[in-house]
């Protein structure tokens, strides 16, 4: 298994923002996901595997990396505001999502899902480019990471 990864992520409870049961879910699934399968290289910093926490703090989103060993990697601090519209409308189509699962037809599930998940990539895609310079990643991490800063979106 590649040291270029994440082998412990952790989510900073004061900046959770309170979940429904499925947004409690998606956040079990995208963490175990992201955990079984991952790429994550720190440019110009050591290998891995490494450990994140992901908070808001001064409506900033903060990655703070470390080695397993608890020692310092980089802290990498984005702003929140290129993310507040896509992360806004994506928790709209999941309501819509929710809901329709419980009563809509197939067909307009998948229409609703086909957004979810247009808007959800739109999310990675801003992800991958805020992080350029500063960290390799996949688009699956990319993915996975978003969900994880979604569940921090109260604060936002």
């Amino acid at each position: 298994m590649s040291n270029r990864r994440i082998a412990d992520v952790r989510l900073d409870e004061e900046s959770l923002a309170a979940q429904t049961a499925d947004g409690e879910h998606e956040r079990r699934v995208a963490i175990f996901d992201l955990l079984e399968a991952n790429h994550f290289d720190v440019i110009d910093g050591p290998d891995g595997p490494y450990s994140l926490v992901l908070s808001v703090v001064d409506q900033k989103l903060v990655f703070d990396v470390k080695l397993l060993d608890g020692s310092d990697v980089r802290v990498f601090i984005l702003s929140l505001s290129p993310f507040k519209r896509v992360i806004k409308d994506y928790f709209m189509i999941c309501e819509s999502y929710h809901q329709a699962i419980r009563q809509a037809t197939p067909t307009q599930i998948e229409a609703i899902d086909m957004g979810r998940r247009g808007l959800h990539n739109e999310g990675s895609r801003l992800l991958e480019t805020r992080l350029e310079g500063k960290v390799g990643l996949d688009f699956d991490t990319a993915r996975r990471l978003f969900t994880l800063i979604c569940a921090l979106h109260v604060r936002l």
